[in-house]
This record gives C-alpha cells, structure tokens and sequence, in this order.
C-alpha cells in the first residue's frame, strides 16, 4: 500500500517504451541520447545504456553531476553554460567522464569556455544550438553558419556537433535545418560530425529521416495525455499515473483531491482546461488547484458522484515537471511495488 498523493510506474510499460525507442533507433542506425529531464533517475538511465543509448542528455550541471556519481560516463550538458561557477564544474565533469558536451548558442558563451578550457589545459567539445522553431535558446538559421565558424576558431574548443529542440511534429523541418547548416559549414571547410534533434513527437521521424546521427527524447519513457493527444503514443503505452485520494466532498458538484500544485504541473493545460486525465472519468475536469488542494468538477456542472476516501489514477499533461515534485516514485512489477528515488530532482543550478 502507497500513500498519496504519488506517482505509480508500470514496470512492463517502462521498459516496452525504453526497448521500442532504441529498437527504431537501431533500425535506422541512428544513436539515442535520452533526455533525464523527464525521469531524473540514475536507475532508469542505466536501463536506457543497458538497451543501447551512446549516452545521456542533461539540461543542467547539476543533473549531470548527479548522473556521473551514478556511474554515467557519456553525458551531453544541452543548455548553454553562463556563469564563471557552471563553467568550473563543467570542467571538473570533463576531466572525470570519457565524454563531456557542452552546448552553446552565442560567441559570448562560447569564448567563456575557451576561457577556461585554456586555463585548465583541456580541450572541451562543443556544440552549437540552433533555433528551428521552439523559440527559446538557438541561434537563427541565419546567423548559424557565421557563429559556428567563429567558434571553430576559438582556442581548445573543438566543435563537433549541432543540435535542435522542436518539442512538437514539424514536418521533419528540423531535420532539415540542421543538414542545411551542416552542408553550409562544409563549404567553409568546417566538418560537424554530430547532428543532434528529436524530442518524444519529434524522434521516430528524425531517426528515420536518415539525415541524423542523433536523437534525445526524453518523456518517451513515461509518456503523458498531451503525448498521447500529440499521436507520439498510444494509451496502453502511457506508464505513469498519479495516484490521488478524495479528501473532501464539500458539494455535490466539486470534490477535493490530495494532490494540489505541490503535485501537478500548472504548464500545460488541456483543450479541456484541465491539468491532468482522470482515469475512467472522462467527464471529469481538474482545472483548480492550490498548494495541497486539487478541485475536480464535471464537464456540466453534474454531480462528480465521488466519495471522500475515492483513490484515483490520473494521467498529468505534462509528467516531466510532475515526477521532480516528488521526492520518489514508485514502481509496480509483478504486483510488488517498491520506492524509487528521484535522484537529480530539483537541481536547477
């Protein structure tokens, strides 16, 4: 028996899901680099290396950090590194893992850890986002070929890659983009040897687009409802769920849950405006929550016929921030269920 509110994993679902990425991956000869944003587990990317992926991708240091102490060797840091302190310990990464990458998307960036990587006596590999669409960091199209060959000069770095984020289906657009700028630094006498894309969405297709060498999807291992509403899954697939209990029926036509926005992530909304899909339930809609509190009512305003004490199972829009809420999962195999913990949650540094 778990408590609530937490979050539930299906063994079988999670390891069907790591087997089938790297199964695609490996049809189409084309390396996996799974994202840990979305499980935050030492074990699980250990089951991810064990089918096959080249190695991990991190967003922060601090993930990283956590990872290498977990015995990951190969670990792409994709978030450009500003801060003289990031930098520092992104060189004591280097100098212990066999592989270390490092992400940039201005000279500014770059020149900070050429900086270093000189004072050090080491040589940092690099790569150079760029922007196909998702609108955050990356460098335009445009500017792509000019920044890349400013860095290329840059004393011990040596820039062997770039990489994209798209988030959503896009017509391989991304794909594209980057094998455009590949081939523009070719004719400049600058050779990329690692093109890097592919979120959940995105990933089977860039895989089999035959134009990269690499993808990082992350939330494939759990899935979630906008996975699902996106055609990236089908339901069957989806492995998490949280696990909420009725704590209060206050008025026939609302009940009250556990699980408030210490539980379920408030980025993505719906079409139906609520946070998460309750189980059975499609009538059901989660569209208030405070701290500890989350309110469900029904699509017309009926009775939720719910009772206090009612254990529900939920499925998040959105299961990466969901899982760094919690401090452990767990996972249910063969009718065991036992306590996982979340090893790189909350590091943002």
């Amino acid at each position: 028996m778990i408590d609530t509110p937490c979050i539930k994993i299906d063994y079988q679902k999670l390891t069907a899901n790591i087997n089938r990425m790297q199964e695609t991956c490996t049809k189409h000869n084309c390396n996996l680099r799974p994202h840990i944003k979305t499980h935050k587990s030492i074990e699980i990317a250990r089951m991810q290396m064990k089918a096959g992926a080249i190695g991990i991708t991190c967003a922060k240091v601090s993930e990283a950090e956590v990872m290498a102490a977990g015995g990951l060797t190969d670990i792409f840091i994709a978030y450009p590194l500003i801060g003289s302190a990031k930098i520092d310990r992104a060189i004591i990464l280097a100098k212990r893992l066999n592989r270390l990458i490092l992400a940039a998307d201005s000279l500014a960036g770059a020149e900070a850890l050429s900086r270093e990587a000189v004072r050090h006596g080491l040589e940092l590999e690099l790569r150079l986002e760029i922007d196909s669409g998702a609108g955050r960091t990356g460098v335009t199209a445009q500017n792509a070929a000019d920044l890349a060959e400013a860095i290329s000069k840059l004393p011990n770095i040596r820039l062997t890659g770039l990489f994209t984020f798209r988030g959503v289906a896009a017509n391989l657009e991304e794909c594209t983009l980057l094998d455009q700028v590949k081939r523009t630094l070719s004719q400049r006498g600058i050779e990329i040897k690692d093109l890097s894309a592919g979120s959940t969405p995105t990933g089977l297709a860039c895989a089999a687009s035959g134009l990269l060498n690499e993808i990082r999807p992350g939330t494939y291992v759990f899935y979630d409802q906008s996975c699902l509403l996106q055609g990236a899954c089908q339901a069957d697939d989806i492995a998490a769920r949280i696990i909420a209990t009725v704590v209060s029926t206050p008025k026939p036509d609302y009940a009250v849950i556990d699980g408030g926005s210490k539980t379920f992530p408030m980025d993505v909304q719906l079409s139906n405006k609520s946070y998460a899909h309750v189980l059975g339930r499609d009538d059901l809609i989660l569209d208030k929550l405070n701290e500890e509190h989350g309110m469900l009512r029904t699509s017309d305003g009926s009775p939720t016929g719910l009772k206090v004490g009612d254990v529900l199972e939920l499925i998040p829009s959105h299961i990466c921030p969901a899982v760094n809420l919690q401090n452990y999962i767990y996972i249910e195999e063969g009718g065991v269920i036992r306590r996982l913990p979340v090893d790189a949650r909350g590091m943002v540094l």
